[in-house]
Order: structure tokens, then sequence, then C-alpha cells
């Protein structure tokens, strides 16, 4: 019999030494990962009308009376935004018409490229898709401005020109009177000079006539800044199917808001609008479109309350099953394209006016 000390040993192998079982990440590390790289091009922020009340805030640190400042849109991987000039909804402020509504409107302009100069590190303006891209690999928030009111264009397309040239680049045609009943002979030529200049067409308020006629007259894309789905809520705001069908087809895009009245006051709550937005008009025609920049205490949603908490919303979605593909084009890539194809409607216009 050979010696047992002359036999190999086994060498045993303990817990210790295995190595650890890869945890699988959750939801919401997902979540902060893609919108690292695909953060959030938000529709909609009234921020500017709350700084043209408070003209000396400082968006740079959190204040409790604001719900919007550069921390928390870091925090939210908001990497583009959409600067409303219109009047908030309930505002107590009536929309100014006439000469007023230009005058106003070119205030709410000033702010916003006062806004934009006073924060260069974190905030960069964008006149144009390579200046969306271009500020997020630089680590800043891309800035449009828009919309402005197409009440200011009653009988001129000079007002529209002249926005254009300090910056704005998306007109709403709500409460125009070229786009009230319908489009108009002079609201069509509102829509082919919005389409020359390169500017987007927001039908946020819009008659649903209305909003499928101006969808259907568009050679870009229109976009809704921020809405919600009239067959999950029958708010007055929100839009029927058959807009988001028309967006569809104008290969549009639908921007969910997070505004409780129109959504229903939980994060669930607007995930299922936007479940229901995406099952319409597709993967390629829903977005994100918040509405905030006011007092917090307004009506947004538990868990949505301010940009902050996008992490969240796409962690729920994951959950829901959303690719990750689909969610990269609701923060980012759909927002992108429709910049990029309005642009490219705008130079097709300088090659063929007759085309537009």
């Amino acid at each position: 019999m050979a010696d047992l000390q002359d036999e190999p040993h086994s060498v045993g192998i303990g817990a210790e030494d295995l190595p650890a079982p890869e945890v699988p990440a959750s939801a919401l590390d997902r979540a902060v990962a893609l919108l690292s790289v695909h953060p959030v091009a938000d529709g909609c922020n009234t921020l500017v009308w709350t700084l043209r009340q408070s003209p000396y805030h400082d968006i740079d640190t959190p204040d409790v009376n604001v719900d919007t400042d550069i921390p928390r849109l870091r925090a939210g991987g908001v990497g583009a935004q959409f600067w409303s000039l219109l009047v908030p909804p309930g505002r107590p402020r009536a929309e100014p018409t006439g000469d007023r509504a230009v005058s106003d409107t070119l205030e709410q302009i000033d702010v916003a490229l006062a806004l934009v100069r006073r924060y260069p590190d974190s905030l960069r303006l964008a006149l144009s898709a390579d200046d969306m891209a271009d500020a997020r690999n630089r680590g800043r928030i891309a800035s449009f401005l828009g919309p402005v009111p197409g009440r200011t264009l009653t009988d001129s397309l000079g007002p529209l020109r002249a926005f254009h040239t300090l910056g704005v680049r998306i007109l709403a045609p709500a409460g125009a009177p070229w786009a009230q009943d319908d489009l108009t002979a002079f609201g069509h030529e509102v829509v082919r000079e919005a389409n020359r200049l390169a500017m987007m067409l927001d039908l946020d308020g819009c008659p649903p006539a209305v909003a499928c006629e101006i969808a259907g007259a568009s050679k870009s894309p229109v976009i809704i800044s921020n809405t919600a789905a009239a067959a999950l809520n029958p708010h007055p705001a929100n839009v029927p199917d058959e807009v988001l069908l028309a967006l569809g087809e104008a290969n549009g895009l639908a921007m969910v808001t997070f505004d409780a009245a129109r959504t229903g006051d939980s994060l669930h709550a607007v995930a299922d609008h936007l479940d229901h937005v995406r099952a319409v008009v597709g993967p390629n025609g829903v977005g994100l479109g918040a509405a905030f920049g006011t007092d917090p205490q307004g009506p947004h949603p538990a868990g949505l309350t301010d940009p902050s908490g996008y992490p969240r919303l796409i962690a729920e979605l994951l959950d829901r099953g959303w690719p990750e593909s689909d969610l990269a084009l609701l923060t980012w890539g759909n927002a992108f394209r429709v910049v990029r194809d309005t642009e490219f409607t705008a130079r097709r216009a300088k090659v063929n006016p007759a085309g537009v």
C-alpha cells in the first residue's frame, strides 16, 4: 500500500474562495446608467416665467421655493431643456394680445438669454441639433428657447423672423387667431415660414381638429411639448388618440407631462400615460415634457416633484419591460431626431423654396 503521504492531496475550495455571485443591477442603477449616456431632453419648463418674477434668484443652489435648479437637473440626468416662453397655465396674469404680446414675449426671451449667460458652465444656448449634441458631450444642458405664443403673429411674419434671429426655435400656435377653428390662409403661411426657418411647431393647447391640420400641413415633424392621453384621463388639455395618430403620421413627438391634474397623482400614473402614447404612436413618437419650473407645491405626481425624479420614472419603465433602446429614444433620441429633421426641412427649402 502506498504511503498516504505520497498521495496527491486535493485542494478544498472554501466558500470564501468562490467568486462573489454577480448581483443584477437594480432597475434604478440601470436607469442612472442609461441617463448618463442618453440624458433627458425635457420639452417643457416654465422657469423663465418664475425668474422674471424673481430676477435675482440663483439656480446654482437648491431652493425650496422653486422646483428647478441646476443640481436637481443634473441629478435627474437632464441633458437638454426646452425653456417655455409662454405664461404658465393657471397664472393670475392673462395671456397678452396684440402689441403687448410681442413686447411681453421679448421680455421673456431677454430673461431666458440672461439665464443661459449667467450659468455658462452648466447651460448652453442651443440653436441646432449639433449644438444639442455638443452640449451633451461637454457636460452642459442644451437650452432651447421656446415656444413663443402664436398670438404674437397677427398679419405679419416679421415677428416670427425676429424671434428666430434672437434664438427662438419653437412656436406654439394655440390661441392665435389663425389657428382657432381651422388653419387659415395666413396660418398656412406661418407653418411654411416656420418650416423654412427650422422652427418647431408645438401643438399643445390646439383644438384636436386644428392640431391634426397643422400636423398634416407641416413638412417638419411637429411636437406637443407637454401633454397626456385623453383616453386615460379626459382632462381638456389632454390629447385624444386621433391627435396622437396624426403626430405619428407626421413623425412628430408627444411629450408626456408631470402635471398630476392631467396624468394622476403618482409616478405609476405617468408611466401609464407613457405606455399608452407609446402603444398608439410607437416608440419613435413619445417623449418627456414635465412642465417643471414653478412652485414645488404645484400639482406634480408623488415621486416626480422635481427633475431629480427622472431616474425613478425610467426605473419604473424598465420594470414594465421597456427595452433600453426604446428608453434611449424616449429620453434623448426622439427629441434629437425632431430637431435634426426640422433643420433638414429648412435646408431643403433653401434648395427648393417651392417645396415647402
